[in-house]
């Protein structure tokens, strides 16, 4: 099995910073894209941003020019610099990942972190 672990979301104020963290560990034999995902309240989860194994990002136009995606090949971890928050941008925020388990199979699965909460008051 493979686990995606999330950490260092909180409450910030508008104008302000938040780096969250997404570690995969597990069965893992290759990890492809990595992205974040983030869903507000009445609202369908998104794409916010992910990063390819060549470290190419992918952003959402709303979070363009203020955050930034990043990736540690060798830890399978990836980073969400997330600058100038502005309310709009308080949600559940998800890590999603594909991953190869085996050498033997082609395959990649997708799985999914448990979420951490970013809160931007203002």
């Amino acid at each position: 099995q493979v686990q995606l672990v999330e950490s260092g979301g909180g409450l910030v104020q508008a104008g302000g910073s938040l780096r969250v963290s997404c570690a995969a560990s597990g069965s893992i034999f290759a990890v492809g894209v990595m992205g974040w995902y983030r869903q507000a309240p009445g609202k369908q989860r998104e794409l916010v941003a992910s990063i390819n194994t060549g470290q190419i990002p992918n952003y959402a136009d709303s979070v363009k020019g203020r955050f930034t995606i990043s990736r540690d090949n060798a830890k399978n971890t990836i980073y969400l610099q997330m600058n100038d928050l502005k309310p709009g941008d308080t949600a559940v925020y998800y890590c999603r990942s594909l991953v190869r388990s085996s050498r033997y199979s082609t395959n990649y699965s997708e799985y999914w972190g448990q979420g951490t909460q970013v809160t931007v008051s203002s």
